[in-house]
């Protein structure tokens, strides 16, 4: 069946400001050429992130009505550290604003000198990486190598080099506070990471005695591929699955704003009692108390809400073949995309596409900008201009040149995924007039956030 049948009735609705191409070549030269700065009003489809921008449940609405806002003690809280316990076996819930402030957490408490640590990922994504390099670590990316070929059909492209990590681990063992593994992988395409591959990564670091984190923001869209895609997952319920998986782990940093269908929110969880004691501290100086951690009561009631109806097969069946019918629409009309399918966005190959712009002119960036001025839709790159400055103040061209379109959980419909099919249409007839993009202006870290480019 080609219709993308949503499990679910929209009961409310936002109005589209409708722009012409004229105003958006206006409104985005004003933006410096980046699309993090244009306003999102100006907006017609927003595939910037999936992080936040989610549409929440009615159960999730009714639910913010339990929001009980004490300063200590919350029931809300409590609510929500139960919900987070059903999933996750961790014995430690420490509640944060967002994922990248459980990261920060993390990063702070590490044992030892992190000016000279190393801590492998399969990829580490922008927050992440810079937390860890911002406090000296170096943030390596260990993918498999199926992983770095945007055309190449694999089940299980995020999974983790464990023969580098052995390799890194029996050399370096002393420079490794812990190992983490991103599900999915965001930065190489929102690519699964298997069952197999996490059990793996544990049995080394359980050799090597490291602890293994799991950066989590789409983990029921991982186990949704695991039970598609791994022998002997096919009977087995999605939450089942994800309890195995963290069974393997001895901590979890998470985003809440993915894959629970929250506005806001985020939790570090972890085994170790030293470390979580550690971590409450650094918490109450920066987020707020251990039972709120930076959210209101109403954010505890909607992430514990979420975390029940993101396990349901229905949604995620809806959810993942949502990212596969874009990217097959967008292959059939010769735009190069990532195979197989993601799970929470559909990404582009860039430097396919756009082999007439070198990487460190930016092909993914100038994608972007064609994608709002010929449609109005913003979509985020993941290349070189997000990855290419380096710690030392060099920059090199990042591996793969991406354009990410990630998709909000249950806001747009099958006919605006058309309408973007219409849309790359126009762009594939006219993608050799695209230019590259240089900067004129870059903060010190995270320079794709803010930067200002011009056409050259």
């Amino acid at each position: 069946m080609k219709t993308i049948f949503e499990p679910f009735r929209i009961k409310s609705v936002e109005p589209i400001k409708m722009t012409t191409r004229e105003e958006r070549e206006k409104l985005l030269k004003e933006a410096n050429y980046n699309v993090f700065s244009l306003k999102s009003e100006n907006v017609l489809i927003d595939l910037l992130t999936d992080s936040g921008t989610s549409a929440m449940s009615t159960d999730q609405w009714a639910a913010l009505m339990k929001g009980d806002e004490s300063y200590a003690g919350s029931p809300s809280f409590y609510r929500f550290e139960a919900s987070v316990k059903d999933l996750f076996p961790f014995k430690h819930v420490i509640p944060t604003h967002q994922g990248r402030a459980a990261e920060q957490i993390l990063t702070s408490i590490l044992p030892g000198d992190t000016s000279t640590q190393i801590i492998p990922n399969n990829t580490h994504f922008d927050t992440t990486r810079a937390n860890f390099e911002n406090a000296g670590i170096n943030a390596l990316d260990m993918v498999i190598e199926e992983g770095k070929d945007p055309a190449l059909d694999y089940p299980f492209k995020g999974n983790m080099d464990l023969v580098a990590l052995e390799a890194l681990l029996a050399k370096e063992a002393d420079r490794v506070p812990l190992v983490m593994i991103t599900i999915t992988n965001n930065a190489g395409g929102g690519q699964p990471v298997s069952m197999a591959n996490v059990r793996g990564a544990k049995e080394i670091c359980e050799k090597y005695n490291k602890p293994l984190y799991i950066d989590s923001a789409r983990f029921a869209e991982n186990a949704y591929f695991i039970k598609l895609r791994e022998e002997g997952y096919q009977d087995k319920p999605v939450r089942d699955i994800v309890r195995e998986m963290f069974s393997l782990a001895d901590g979890m940093t998470i985003s809440g704003k993915k894959d629970t269908f929250s506005n806001m929110g985020g939790w570090l969880a972890l085994n170790d009692d030293e470390w979580a004691e550690k971590a409450r501290a650094r918490l109450i100086m920066t987020e707020g108390f251990p039972t709120y951690g930076g959210l209101s009561g109403r954010d505890l009631e909607c992430v514990a809400q979420g975390l029940k109806e993101i396990v349901d097969e229905d949604y995620l069946k809806y959810r993942i073949r949502s990212i596969q019918y874009i990217t097959e629409k967008l292959d059939a009309i010769g735009v190069p995309v990532m195979k197989p399918a993601g799970g929470h966005a559909v990404f582009i190959d860039a430097k396919s596409m756009l082999p007439n712009i070198p990487a460190l002119q930016y092909p993914g960036q100038s994608l972007a900008v064609a994608m709002y001025i010929y449609g109005g839709i913003r979509g985020a790159e993941i290349g070189s201009f997000m990855f290419g400055r380096q710690p030392d103040g060099s920059e090199k061209p990042a591996q793969m040149e991406l354009v990410r379109l990630a998709m909000p959980r249950r806001v747009y419909t099958q006919s605006q995924a058309d309408y973007m099919i219409e849309v790359f249409e126009e762009i594939v007839r006219d993608k050799d007039q695209l230019r590259g993009l240089e900067i004129t202006w870059e903060p010190t870290s995270l320079r794709h956030f803010t930067s200002k480019l011009k056409p050259l």
